[in-house]
């Protein structure tokens, strides 16, 4: 009897040793099932939020800051001036950040349209002034020779 008591407990160890760790499966599986089957694998959260699809937002820039507040006339334009006795001539300009900048002139729009410039060319200068508004604007030059004139602008 003393004998199978021994056994007995020798079992009852080495079952107890078989048994620790066997009811689930490997290292890192929480998922213990008796039954054999497995639930899918728990989706491990991202330890950065995803990176949204909108495209970026710009900064707005208020009327009156700095840099002359003409963004909203930025772009490429095409000037005709028309003047009495001097003809006409057509000029390509570039508007950026209400900064006027061309072939032969220069000069500042401000946020509400209104403009000013000024250039020179073979011995002549000329100062400008007038209005854009959307993808038009107008107004009027003298030249250093007495010829005055106006010039149309359209944004290409």
């Amino acid at each position: 009897m003393t004998l199978f008591s021994a056994l007995l407990c020798l079992t009852g160890s080495a079952a107890a040793l078989a048994q620790a760790g066997s009811s689930g499966g490997s290292i890192g599986n929480d998922e213990k099932s008796l039954s054999g089957t497995r639930q899918a694998p728990r989706a491990v959260a991202p330890s950065k939020p995803a990176r949204s699809s909108e495209a970026p937002r710009r900064a707005t820039r208020k009327a009156g800051s700095e840099g002359g507040g003409g963004g909203n006339f930025d772009g490429s334009w095409v000037v005709v001036a028309e003047g009495s006795p001097c003809g006409s001539s057509t000029e390509r300009l570039v508007i950026s950040g209400g900064s006027i900048s061309g072939e032969l002139s220069s000069g500042r729009v401000s946020p509400n349209g209104s403009t000013t410039g000024s250039g020179s060319a073979g011995g002549l200068s000329w100062t400008s002034s007038g209005r854009f508004s959307g993808r038009s604007g107008s107004g009027s030059f003298v030249r250093s020779d007495g010829c005055k004139g106006h010039w149309t602008a359209s944004k290409r």
